[in-house]
């Protein structure tokens, strides 16, 4: 009797002994919050041969988290469900409202790190909008999957492991906005969707940052555009985008669709030429009006790598036009957006091309 009672006594400081180390242990992880937004990570299909057709946006934050136990050894996570949406039909009130959220977070102090689950369609620009405007040195890693989780071998898991770790390592701290897919880091201001239907479809012209192997973060280059804590943008002063459109340059285009953004009364037209951004002859002189009628013109390019040279192809200095350098049409928009709720002078939009 006395060594039963004995034991149990054991057995009782044994468990409170165990639950204490527990508590302590996961004291001592870092916090992430993971915001989700839909999008094929969080996708189910008809079969598991289903890679390409599926629903996306239909598992749940709470159900992500819990699929995934392996979570809990690098970080104390919680999620929250901002949006459930195909990232294709995000709006600019969408990026403003989840932006808004992200720094929210980041001023908390019991937040050491934030992902964002999310599409791939338009993830390059959402991120490139969170690089722009949060002012954080704390790891904001966007991520998503090609492949929804019901399909056979699924990228989502082990890409929301990654983003998770990456967002809970000292090591991301002050490197701008992340995207984590595929075992590769990329700076959301640099990465763009090149494929549709393989895992690898994420690419940065200049290179990945680094690397994830097995839970350990592999570096390699850093960022040297302007991002978050160093941009002169700031979400919190910002409540409304102006309207910023693009239009595509190809063989025989015609004049319909800038004509009909500048009647809309757009505040600038991307135009996303051929080759070094090249504008057509007959599109030239509408673009020159679209200009002298006070609609900003961003020149850049519809070519997935190199960028867009001031002055050569068209005189930008003399049509008063802005070149887009290095990025992508979908990303000039998003960048002349955000610079124009601060100044729509284009000698001061040709700097920020440059420097961010």
């Amino acid at each position: 009797m006395y060594l039963a009672s004995r034991l149990r006594a054991f057995a009782g400081a044994a468990a409170l002994i165990t639950a204490s180390a527990i508590a302590h242990a996961q004291a001592a992880l870092p916090n992430v919050v993971i915001l989700a937004t839909g999008g094929t990570i969080a996708g189910a299909g008809a079969s598991a041969v289903n890679s390409a057709t599926y629903s996306a946006a239909k598992v749940p934050v709470d159900k992500l988290i819990a699929g995934l136990p392996e979570l809990s050894k690098v970080a104390n996570v919680r999620g929250e469900q901002v949006f459930q949406v195909a990232s294709e039909s995000l709006t600019n009130d969408n990026l403003l409202t989840l932006a808004k959220r992200v720094s929210a977070l980041s001023k908390q102090a019991d937040v050491d790190g934030i992902v964002i689950t999310h599409g791939t369609d338009t993830i390059e620009e959402t991120g490139y909008f969170l690089t722009l405007t949060v002012h954080t040195s704390k790891p904001i890693i966007v991520v998503g999957s090609m492949r929804p989780g019901t399909a056979l071998s699924a990228d989502g898991a082990l890409n929301l492991f990654d983003a998770v770790n990456v967002a809970a390592s000292k090591d991301a701290a002050g490197k701008g906005v992340l995207v984590v897919m595929n075992d590769e880091i990329h700076t959301a201001r640099d990465v763009n969707k090149t494929v549709n239907i393989k895992t690898e479809a994420f690419k940065s012209q200049w290179g990945p940052l680094g690397m994830i192997v097995e839970g350990k973060n592999y570096w390699f280059r850093a960022p040297v555009k302007r991002h978050t804590m160093q941009s002169e943008f700031d979400i919190d002063t910002i409540t409304a985008l102006p309207a910023v459109e693009i239009v595509y340059g190809y063989q025989s285009v015609p004049s319909t669709a800038i004509d009909a953004f500048a009647k809309s009364g757009v505040k600038a037209i991307v135009h996303a030429g051929t080759g070094n951004g090249s504008v057509a002859d007959r599109i030239v002189p509408v673009l020159q009006k679209v200009r002298s009628d006070g609609t900003i013109v961003v020149r850049s390019s519809r070519v997935p790598d190199g960028f867009v040279i001031r002055n050569a192809e068209q005189p930008d200095d003399k049509y008063d036009w802005v070149v887009a350098h290095d990025l992508r049409p979908q990303k000039a928009r998003i960048l002349t957006m955000v610079a124009l709720t601060k100044t729509n002078d284009t000698k001061e939009l040709q700097r920020i091309f440059w420097e961010y």
